[in-house]
């Protein structure tokens, strides 16, 4: 789950026993995980694993070593495992905020750069461990393949992320001459390069990127199950969505549009106001929303709204509500 293999066929089994499994909580260390993650381990799905669990367990060895997080996994000390799960916790919390600050400064040597087909950032400074990460966080935001590097004194040590219409490591394999090593699949890619070939390295990747994307109108392709009326949408078809479950790469989840919504609630909440928490109506029913990461849309909210969202529990503080997921939004197309 956490490695984003397809969850189709044979894996969506054995990730659904698996989830089975760690449901009856006989691993004291998940059981402890869990916790301070804010989990319910008797109902944890694969998205728990995917964005609560697996970064912490992963947070160990992108910052220090990853033994923490196995001993976690093994030992049956529950005073060990207590101590262990808050540690990993922390570290978390700081991998964030490492990842915060390599994304600030990855951003101001891209803006420098100006229009680029290919994302390159690279600094002394940048955590190994991280690299990935940013890359991945820039591919997002910028929907262009992204390289983010830690630069040594003799080689640079660099992590890819691509977009689907450009398949990074046949790009790397193109460059391979100039290469110590590189590996990867179409999304995700790395590599090692001696210093003095990285700029010819990236000279050559950003005239592939733009051979290959120049022409594009490139914008992410987001994708609806279908259109339903929010009065529509009633409590009863959860245990159906559930039936879906464990959902991941190549089997999301459901994902809804409802047209010409009213806002009557808006408000920003998390670090840095990223997130945007909503009440919306069709005027028969109002819902709680939640869109993660668009708070920046807070300023500039229209009345009206249309929502691409998933319908969803939430359970906080020992109470369950239902939400929508939201995924996108935009601005209510009223011209019929």
């Amino acid at each position: 789950v956490a490695d984003i293999v397809p969850l189709t066929g044979e894996d969506r089994s054995l990730v659904r026993a698996g989830l089975e499994r760690i449901r009856w909580g006989r691993r004291q260390g998940l059981v402890s995980l869990a916790q301070v993650a804010g989990v319910d381990i008797n109902r944890i799905t694969a998205g728990d694993i995917g964005f609560m669990l697996g970064p912490r367990l992963n947070a160990a060895g992108r910052l220090d070593s990853a033994l923490a997080a196995y001993r976690l996994l093994v030992t049956d000390d529950l005073k060990e495992v207590g101590l262990l799960a808050q540690q990993l916790d922390d570290q978390n919390r700081d991998r964030q905020k490492l990842t915060q600050k390599m994304v600030a400064e990855a951003d101001e040597q891209i803006e420098r750069q100006g229009p680029v087909p290919l994302l390159f950032a690279a600094h002394p400074a940048f955590n190994p461990g991280v690299v990935g990460l940013v890359a991945s966080k820039l591919t997002d935001s910028y929907y262009r393949p992204a390289v983010v590097a830690h630069q040594g004194d003799e080689v640079t040590r660099a992590s890819c992320r691509s977009i689907p219409e450009f398949h990074i490591t046949h790009a790397l394999d193109e460059c391979a001459d100039l290469l110590v090593r590189h590996g990867g699949h179409a999304a995700a890619a790395g590599f090692t390069v001696r210093n003095e070939h990285l700029g010819e390295l990236v000279d050559r990747l950003q005239a592939i990127a733009d051979r290959e994307l120049g022409n594009l109108d490139l914008r992410p392709e987001l994708r609806a199950d279908m259109e339903i009326q929010l009065s529509e949408l009633l409590p009863e078809y959860l245990p159906w969505l559930d039936q879906l479950q464990p959902t991941g790469m190549d089997n999301p989840d459901a994902v809804f549009v409802s047209r010409d919504l009213r806002i009557t609630r808006a408000r920003t909440v998390g670090a840095d106001h990223q997130h945007l928490k909503l009440v919306v109506t069709d005027g028969r029913i109002w819902y709680d929303a939640i869109a993660f990461r668009q708070g920046h849309w807070y300023e500039r909210l229209p009345e009206r709204i249309d929502l691409l969202f998933q319908f969803e529990r939430n359970e906080y503080n020992g109470r369950e509500s239902l939400q929508l997921n939201v995924r996108d939004l935009k601005p209510a197309d009223r011209s019929d």
